[in-house]
């Protein structure tokens, strides 16, 4: 040790976190205390223990409110996300972050937010051109086999709109148009994705029948760029259907009133695009076992109309004729019934298959096809079963004639008899008779038997 060198200086001792934060708060509860001050509210949350936490802000800051037992605090109802309010309130740090934040005790209405205001202000000029009109807007088609998709790659708006189409109709093409739905030119980039999207062609993207944009829900802040006019003109302008999907239910942007449809969520707009392809076979088997009804009751009637044909007039010696031509209607009714047991089961067979390849095959054309299919078969065999029964019909009526004009019965009719000799055959010439020979003659309404005396 040098005995001649000057003490060094004591270190200065240094403050805990902890202990500065205190500083800085005792100090700005005592300088600043309690004050109004005036800004729009935004991030609104409303806790189930009854505090409330805000951020108040301007064109050039913001500040974290919060406000303890807000239910019980005058003005409380002002507290809008977008309302501009004065807060009287008292500022402080919050410790445990090192967060600047004023606890609010009072709350007056300012007057609205300028976002809103200028949301208003939007809304007016748009509805007044007729953006809104109902007439303008398009349908969205049936069964769309591409659908287009203009939001943020990583949100997960696009895993709840993928999973919803994957469940509903997994043969349905989806085509990404990734775009920033929040900050500073976000709404550029969607008004450029839309204007894209509806000429695809110029840009080598594929057509899309039908184009859902949006994101998730958000702070009116969050949501602001479905809220520009560059969007707005963009949704008005685009050849394709648009469903808007922008936030929850709750939330409203110029995007849902310009737009051809308004779903209140992501997931929502999925359903209303697609229909349900298990409700769709359902509904195609109900309409297999209606055809098949019908096609049964058809055939049963002309059964029971054959029958009391056979039970009429040709029950007697009109069935001997008859029974070759039923013997071949009956074939025909059999092949009828095996050639409609056959269309139907090679259209359920061709629906299975088209079913198990959706995903290779768009399904929807199919089942127009099969659709169709079904139809023209149904009246094709409607039309053959009719026709056949007409030329039985025809047939019948031609031998019933037949059988009245040669049978014995037409010439009983015209005042004829029929002479019958010992043997029971008829009689053709009377120089085959001898004196008792015994004769049976036969009229309409009876017969006579008789003796030969002599001939004359």
């Amino acid at each position: 040790m040098d005995l001649f060198s000057p003490p060094k200086p004591a270190a200065p001792q240094a403050l805990s976190v902890t202990q500065l934060l205190r500083r800085m708060k005792h100090a700005l509860e005592s300088q600043v205390g309690e004050l109004w001050v005036e800004g729009e509210v935004s991030n609104l949350k409303k806790q189930g223990s009854g505090h409330w936490y805000f951020s108040l802000k301007d064109s050039g800051a913001q500040i974290q409110c919060a406000m303890f037992g807000a239910r019980k605090r005058p003005g409380a109802d002002a507290l809008e996300d977008g309302a501009k309010v004065r807060v009287f309130a008292e500022a402080t740090v919050y410790e445990a972050r090192g967060q600047l934040q004023i606890i609010v005790q009072q709350v007056e209405r300012a007057g609205a937010g300028d976002l809103q205001a200028r949301f208003e202000a939007l809304k007016r000029k748009l509805q007044a051109e007729g953006l809104f009109d109902a007439e303008r807007k398009q349908r969205i088609p049936a069964f769309p086999k591409r659908i287009g998709l203009i939001t943020s790659e990583s949100g997960a708006a696009l895993q709840d709109i993928l999973n919803v189409l994957s469940r509903r109709a997994p043969w349905v093409q989806a085509v990404l148009m990734p775009v920033r739905v929040q900050g500073r030119g976000a709404e550029l980039e969607i008004a450029r994705a839309i204007e894209r999207m509806g000429r695809p062609e110029a840009f080598g993207f594929p057509r899309c029948e039908v184009l859902i944009v949006g994101r998730g829900g958000g702070s009116i802040e969050d949501l602001w760029n479905f809220n520009e006019e560059v969007v707005a003109r963009a949704i008005a302008a685009c050849p394709i259907p648009i469903i808007s999907a922008v936030g929850h239910e709750i939330d409203f942007t110029i995007a849902d009133f310009v737009a051809d449809l308004r779903a209140p969520t992501p997931s929502a707009a999925a359903e209303l695009a697609v229909a349900d392809g298990t409700e769709l076979l359902e509904r195609l088997a109900q309409w297999r076992q209606r055809l098949l009804r019908l096609t049964r009751e058809r055939l049963s009637r002309a059964s029971l109309a054959l029958t009391a044909l056979k039970r009429g007039v040709l029950q007697r010696d009109g069935e001997k004729l008859l029974r070759e031509p039923m013997l071949r209607l009956d074939t025909a009714r059999g092949r009828l019934a095996l050639a409609v047991r056959a269309a139907v089961d090679a259209a359920s067979v061709r629906v299975r298959a088209a079913g198990a390849g959706h995903r290779a095959h768009p399904p929807a054309r199919v089942i127009e096809r099969r659709l169709e299919y079904l139809t023209q078969l149904d009246r094709r065999l409607v039309r053959v079963g009719h026709e056949a029964l007409q030329r039985r019909d025809e047939r019948l009526a031609r031998l019933r004639g037949l059988v009245r004009a040669l049978g014995p019965e037409s010439a009983f009719q015209r005042g004829f008899s029929i002479t019958l000799g010992a043997d029971g055959k008829a009689l053709r010439s009377a120089a085959a008779l001898q004196a008792g020979d015994l004769l049976r003659t036969k009229w309409r309404d009876g017969e006579v038997i008789s003796r030969v005396v002599a001939q004359a």
